[in-house]
């Protein structure tokens, strides 16, 4: 029952304690490109127009190395099938936990566990 209870609240409260620690403690980069464009525009304004440009170039270069291995999209029953996995599972494990509970199962500690922190941690993650 303590597996299960820690499991349950670990998998409700890490997701968005990693997300507070990114946001606090790894902030934004300093050098981006929007702070290069404030410094050139109050040091050197005659080369935003060639800066802006090779930005351009260069995200344009991103995302054609990025796609490189994308032949088309998927069906659409792919990305529904994808997208509906994870609420799937915990509807699932919801009826799983009932019955479990309802008819008095004799189920491993482990896996109920396991089902409690996937149940809590797509609740914790849309939190």
């Amino acid at each position: 029952m303590i597996l299960e209870s820690a499991m349950a609240l670990g998998g409700l409260v890490v997701p968005p304690v990693f997300d507070f620690i990114k946001k606090k403690f790894l902030g934004p980069k300093t050098d981006t490109p929007e702070s290069t464009l404030g410094t050139l525009a109050t040091t050197k304004p005659e080369v935003i127009d060639k800066y802006i440009a090779s930005l351009s170039e260069l995200y344009k270069a991103k995302t054609m190395f990025f796609n490189r291995d994308v032949v088309s999209t998927p069906s659409l029953w792919v990305i529904n099938l994808r997208a509906s996995i994870r609420p799937i599972c915990v509807v699932l494990f919801m009826a799983m936990r009932f019955a479990i509970w309802k008819f008095n199962f004799q189920v491993d500690e482990g896996f109920c566990g396991m089902m409690d922190m996937c149940i809590t941690s797509w609740f914790g993650s849309r939190m």
